[in-house]
């Protein structure tokens, strides 16, 4: 098959939807010959930070010299996106080999993200990876990358997301993002609700796992210079995080103290390495400012606690005008993601992202004429995007946020390139 064919078969498996459980793909790599087994995962779990919390670690062991993997979902643009080694994208030939091969022998009802992670595990191992950082899927516990036997877990903040799958708390969502944590093998817990820690901290003593909190073990703060880290044994300063955004302390304060632990298990890593990893990192579509002029933002927050997030970093960037791009799945809180941002905004554009899941403009619209903000319906992101960059004034600022899918279309349509919206 070609490279389209192999993706159009791939998506369709996402038709079949979500089927929690570690039976199908422990099978998987069993017939695979477990090519996990020679590598050193480090998992990352939670709900809001994982991939910029992913991408951090990841950097940080490539600038001490180590050949690193890297697996995040869902891509933004590309399908390609969702593999790394040392920061470059598998090949689509590569995706290709490996797709016919996990294929031709996966049991019957194999979901796609289970083909997607076997495709990852066996393309590291290949490579020559040696650790490899697993971003966690929707939840932890029956997620497929949960089948791999971790050698340290790093939870980022949980939220309210995902509910109608993972429950309608956020004790019980930290429940099933805690159970990435391993026997005996040390966790980094990034800043909690009480509740979700309390359920961290459970977990965590149920399997003699020590466990490294934000605000007691390790913390970071923007100071003058920059961004400073206290840890286990790490003390730096000065630093200008590569990802943007000032709610990115806690992501990089985690990776860090993931790094520490690491260090200190035999993956060689220099406190000069983490500086130049931190500064080094990249991950599109988070804070990613677009120069313009007119300036993007592309920011990927679609749940209230990122909203809030977003909405605080703003504060940061100067500009004349705020132009929202807004654009929300169907499935997610709409009401919390638009109420931070509403009153910065100065002028809102509705937009529908083209994936089936996407939340009509108009629906969306009415959302914010509830509020009490009127907006605009623009139809696609594209109408609506181009809508803004016409209307903006060289100093304004066009935000486009709400999803991930919204964010994607519009960066594929800013740097000419084919959208593949399909997220799995």
């Amino acid at each position: 098959m070609t490279y389209q064919e192999i993706l159009t078969h791939l998506y369709g498996l996402g038709r079949f939807g979500m089927k929690p459980g570690l039976e199908r793909i422990g099978a998987l790599l069993k017939a695979l010959s477990n090519p996990q087994d020679g590598l050193r995962v480090i998992h990352v779990g939670g709900t809001n930070g994982k991939g910029s919390t992913a991408a951090f670690l990841a950097s940080i062991l490539a600038t001490a010299g180590h050949k690193v993997g890297l697996f995040t979902s869902p891509h933004l643009v590309s399908f390609t996106e969702r593999f790394r080694v040392n920061g470059r994208e598998i090949t689509e030939r590569d995706v290709v080999t490996l797709a016919d091969r996990i294929l031709s022998i996966a049991p019957q009802g194999t979901t796609f993200f289970e083909i997607v992670t076997a495709m990852a595990l066996l393309f590291f191992a290949e490579s020559g990876v040696g650790p490899a950082v697993m971003e966690v899927g929707m939840g932890g516990r029956l997620d497929a990358t949960n089948a791999v036997a971790g050698t340290l877990s790093v939870i980022t903040p949980v939220a309210m997301d995902h509910c109608e799958h993972l429950g309608g708390s956020i004790d019980l969502i930290a429940a099933e993002k805690a159970g990435i944590v391993k026997p005996c093998r040390p966790a980094v817990c990034a800043g909690q609700q009480p509740g979700a820690l309390e359920v961290i901290r459970a977990r965590c003593a149920g399997l003699a796992s020590p466990l490294y909190e934000w605000g007691r073990d390790f913390t970071a703060s923007w100071r003058g210079d920059g961004l400073g880290y206290r840890g286990i044994r790490w003390q730096l300063d000065g630093m200008r995080p590569g990802i943007p955004g000032r709610y990115q302390a806690v992501n990089a304060a985690a990776a860090l103290c993931a790094a520490e632990l690491l260090d200190g298990d035999g993956l060689r890593v220099t406190p000069e390495a983490a500086r130049g990893g931190i500064e080094g990192a990249c991950w599109p579509g988070r804070m990613e400012l677009l120069p313009g002029p007119p300036r993007v933002l592309l920011d990927g927050a679609h749940n209230p606690a990122g909203a809030a997030a977003l909405a605080e970093s703003l504060a940061d960037i100067r500009r004349d005008r705020l132009i929202l791009v807004a654009g929300v799945v169907g499935d997610k809180d709409a009401d919390g993601i638009l109420t931070p941002l509403l009153p910065l905004a100065d002028r809102v554009i509705a937009v529908t992202p083209s994936v089936p899941r996407g939340m009509p403009c108009r629906d969306l619209a009415e959302r914010c004429r509830a509020l009490g903000r009127p907006a605009e319906e623009r139809g696609s992101l594209a109408e609506g995007l181009d809508g803004a960059l016409s209307a903006a004034g060289a100093g304004d600022l066009i935000l486009v946020c709400g999803s991930l899918f919204a964010v994607g279309e519009a960066r594929a349509r800013l740097h000419n390139k084919t959208f593949e919206p399909f997220r799995g």
